[in-house]
C-alpha cells in the first residue's frame, strides 16, 4: 500500500497538567510536528504519572488500538513521581536504545543537561514507543533529530518495508 500513513498516539504524562493547573502545550506540538511529516495521528491523552495506568494505557494502545507508534512526553526527569521510563520498559518486549541515544545526543549539543533525560524507546509487538521530554523546547529538538530516521525502522518492524512512499 504505497503511502501508508504511520498510526502514532501520543500520551502526555504530567500531574499538574492532568490536574487542570498547567495547559499541555508539548503534546499538541508533537501532534502537529507527526502531521507534517505524513503521520496520521489516532489519539492523544493526558494522564497523571501514576505507574499502573500509564501502563495499562500503552498496552491498551499498543495491542487493543494496534498504533504503529507511540510517543509519550513528560515524566523523564529525576522528580520523584517521574516514572514514564520504567512505565515504558515494563510493558517493553524489546530495546530500542539507538533512538533515545541519539535524541540525548542531539540535545546534548544544545544543552549539557540533555544527560538528565532518562527517556527509553522500546518495542512491544509492532509497535514502538518514544518517551520524550515535557518541554516544548526540548520535543522539538528531540524529534527534529530521530523523525527522518523512524519510517524505515516502522517499516521494518510493522512488515511494510517497501509500501512507504516517504
Amino acid at each position: 500500500m504505497e503511502g501508508y500513513r504511520w498510526k502514532a498516539s501520543v500520551v502526555t504524562l504530567s500531574d499538574k497538567g492532568f490536574a487542570g493547573e498547567r495547559e499541555d502545550k508539548s503534546g499538541p506540538l508533537i501532534c502537529e510536528m507527526l502531521t507534517e511529516a505524513g503521520y496520521d495521528v489516532q489519539e492523544t491523552v493526558l494522564l497523571p504519572d501514576e505507574m499502573e495506568e500509564i501502563k495499562k494505557h500503552l498496552c491498551k494502545l499498543c495491542d487493543e488500538k494496534n498504533n504503529d507508534i507511540i510517543f509519550t512526553t513528560g515524566g523523564t526527569g529525576f522528580a520523584p513521581r517521574d516514572c514514564t521510563p520504567e512505565a515504558t520498559m515494563a510493558v517493553a518486549e524489546r530495546n530500542a536504545p539507538g533512538i533515545a541515544e541519539a535524541m540525548r545526543l542531539a540535545s546534548l549539543k544544545i544543552t549539557p543537561r540533555a544527560m538528565l533525560s532518562r527517556g527509553v524507546s522500546v518495542i512491544r509487538g509492532q509497535t514502538l514507543i518514544i518517551n520524550l521530554p515535557g518541554s516544548p523546547k526540548a520535543v522539538r529538538e528531540n524529534l527534529e533529530a530521530v523523525l527522518p530516521s523512524l519510517d524505515h525502522g516502522l517499516a521494518i518492524l510493522t512488515g511494510r518495508d517497501g509500501e512507504c512512499a516517504r
